[in-house]
């Protein structure tokens, strides 16, 4: 559409709607924390309400517009970029947390409330959300509900997808549905609400949810351990699930801790450095604890460790490992957000060393990830004199052997990131060619001009 196109039908259809066509709202709005997609959106618009978004979206329609969903834009799969002129829909005006009841324990908030900011409210209410992860304070609900948002505690409390309980959207074909109503128990049929959660934005725009809060946990305490080898990852997480009740099991290697002190300029936790380390949450339970690090250390598994003695010095010890993707922004890091089963682990981690070894032997490539749910994430670093599309070819190309591990072991491309641009090409290593087609079809019906974030991860042709 030409500049003069848009600027009558804004002042035509969209009158008395909020945008913007400033080149830093169109840049700022236009993309997420990827970096290798120039933005180039045509108009951003700030809605008030459903209906507006409604109208947006029907207008998108009769004039053959594509628009995207933009949250807090802390994506790493390019899964809320405009790249061919489209349309922005930012959310963050709807950023009440509205209708707390004590009763159900639950709450109704905007797609624009940040995760930190309702793990606030209800700690305030006495209660609790779990969902957490490096972004909570920038990360909208809506951007964590359309990627199923998982982070460092979904081995004890589960995914995003487990706290929503109804939802209000409005979908690619302008039509305005409320899902499932807060309900516990639901049994009349399908349960669309489960279609739009992990649904990357491709099927309709959440515009308010329903969430449920769950009990305080007792008293935290935080354990971090330095272990001898790779192998020593699985075994150190056995023992400790057997002695301990986890919320979290959060691995990292010895390059990703020296990143982090560098960029935050942090003393090493040890005296000396570790091939491998992992950061353990648990109930408070001090004589199990070290019963796990001293049964650790007769295996040889474990080679030092630290137990938090206050609560600074464990939110200190989790800086060690929620600093990492900070640390290595600058670098432009080519993200592999891969995912097998728990008891697949170790095999899969190390032939996955083999293939790096072999393809990226070039490349620093920094390691962690949510060990106790089989979620690893890869980052390759660009080196300082490489241009970014010659990287990202590189890495797109040496994905074909990652990518094709991840199949043999049957896992995923994608463990809560997303698809969006950026791995839509490989998407067939984690679906069937079946499995995409009925993907494509379900879009049709929720969005049959395909106008909601068209080419992102499955296309509607």
């Amino acid at each position: 559409m030409q500049a003069d196109e848009l600027s009558s039908l804004l002042e035509s259809e969209l009158s008395g709607l909020a945008w913007s066509t400033q080149p830093n709202d169109l840049v700022q709005f236009g993309q997420d924390w990827t970096r290798f997609h120039q933005s180039n959106a045509s108009v951003v618009f700030f809605p008030n309400d459903v209906e507006e978004v409604q109208k947006i979206i029907q207008v998108a329609n009769q004039c053959d517009c594509v628009v995207i969903p933009s949250g807090g834009r802390t994506g790493y799969s390019a899964g809320a970029v405009a790249t061919k002129g489209e349309w922005i829909i930012s959310m963050v005006r709807f950023n009440q947390i509205t209708e707390f009841n004590p009763i159900d324990q639950t709450v109704r908030v905007g797609a624009g409330v940040i995760t930190e900011q309702l793990q606030h409210f209800a700690t305030e209410q006495g209660l609790f959300y779990p969902v957490d992860f490096a972004s909570s304070g920038s990360s909208h609900i809506a951007g964590n509900i359309a990627t199923n948002a998982g982070g460092i505690r979904v081995l004890r409390y589960g995914l995003t997808r487990d706290y929503v309980l109804g939802l209000t959207v409005v979908t690619g074909a302008g039509e305005i549905l409320k899902l499932n109503n807060g309900l516990v128990k639901n049994a009349s049929g399908l349960d669309f609400r489960h279609l739009f959660i992990g649904s990357e934005g491709i099927l309709g725009v959440v515009v308010e949810a329903e969430i449920k809060l769950i009990k305080t946990p007792p008293n935290q305490a935080v354990m971090l351990l330095a272990l001898s080898s790779l192998e020593a990852v699985m075994s150190v997480f056995a023992l400790a699930r057997k002695s301990l009740l986890l919320s979290s099991f959060e691995f990292f290697s010895d390059r990703s801790l020296h990143r982090v002190m560098q960029h935050r300029g942090f003393e090493n936790p040890f005296e000396a450095l570790h091939p491998f380390y992992v950061l353990l949450e648990f109930d408070d339970d001090e004589e199990a604890a070290m019963q796990v690090f001293e049964s650790g250390m007769e295996a040889g598994w474990v080679t030092d460790g630290i137990i938090a003695q206050s609560i600074d010095q464990a939110q200190q010890l989790w800086q060690y490992r929620e600093g990492i993707s900070e640390s290595i922004a600058h670098f432009t890091p080519y993200k592999n957000d891969i995912s097998v089963k728990i008891s697949r682990v170790p095999e899969f981690m190390q032939q996955l060393e083999d293939v790096l070894a072999a393809e990226y032997p070039d490349f620093e490539t920094i390691w962690f990830g949510h060990i106790g749910d089989g979620n690893l994430h890869l980052n390759i670093l660009k080196p300082e004199n490489m241009e970014t599309t010659e990287f990202k070819q590189q890495c797109e190309k040496v994905n074909e052997h990652v990518y094709g591990l991840i199949a043999t072991f049957e896992g995923s491309i994608s463990a809560e990131h997303g698809v969006g641009l950026i791995k839509k090409p490989f998407l067939p290593y984690s679906k069937s060619a079946e499995e995409i087609k009925l993907m494509q079809a379900v879009k049709q019906v929720f969005d049959p001009k395909g106008v909601l974030n068209r080419g992102k991860v499955v296309d509607c042709e």
